[in-house]
């Protein structure tokens, strides 16, 4: 069997919560996960941005600070969706977090502040245009970000009150972020050597110096 294109992903899972719908009407439990991050999470989508903010130095931050970013860690996913079949709640939840909005800043300061608070971090925001010039791609290159406008953008604005209200909780992001960065760590030296998302740093640098030559310095 062919595996599906990613282009069919949303169909498909859509395809599937009709199924399950029509074989158990008003007794399923249909839960949309956002992008899942924390320890063991092999994407390298959130790795990129944790371990590129503990080297340091200028970052290549993606369009403007206040652009949106959701995340949620699996351990919460998972100790929530185990609640939910315990108590045999039903219904269609949206599931990724955290709470409140989080922007694609706060992100990134949150995982500042949990390293040794070097000043010698500094975020450096490259417009969404000027990436696109440069053939910089937004998910690939800059994992968990999408220009504003763009067909995707939605996946990253999902309303989560109603899982909330079911009980779904949050750590806090400099706990996903310390306890990601041990994992990582525990991983062999080559695979950290490999993300497998993200800008390599020479790529970033090459974006980066010709942000600096536009600007003017």
């Amino acid at each position: 069997m062919t595996a599906p294109h990613f282009e069919d992903y949303g169909a498909l899972k859509a395809l599937a919560e009709r199924e399950a719908e029509k074989w158990w009407p008003g007794r399923t439990t249909i839960i949309r996960p956002g992008v899942i991050v924390g320890p063991r999470d092999d994407f390298d989508r959130f790795m990129y941005w944790a371990t590129r903010v503990e080297r340091g130095g200028e970052i290549l931050a993606p369009g403007a600070p206040t652009d949106p970013a959701q995340i949620i860690d699996g351990r919460d996913l998972a100790e929530w969706v185990i609640r939910m079949a315990e108590s045999g709640t039903v219904g269609t939840y949206n599931a990724t977090g955290p709470k409140a909005r989080l922007s694609f800043a706060e992100l990134l300061y949150g995982m500042r502040a949990v390293g040794s608070g070097d000043n010698a971090i500094r975020f450096t925001w490259v417009p969404a245009e000027f990436l696109a010039q440069h053939k910089v791609e937004p998910w690939s290159d800059l994992p968990l970000w999408m220009p504003p406008g763009s067909a995707s953008q939605h996946v990253l604005n999902v309303r989560v009150e109603r899982a909330v209200a079911a009980g779904l909780r949050y750590r806090p992001l400099a706990d996903t972020v310390r306890d990601s960065l041990a994992w990582f760590r525990t991983l062999p030296e080559a695979r950290q050597a490999k993300l497998r998302a993200g800008l390599t740093p020479v790529r970033e640098e090459q974006v980066l110096a010709a942000w600096r030559s536009r600007a003017g310095g």
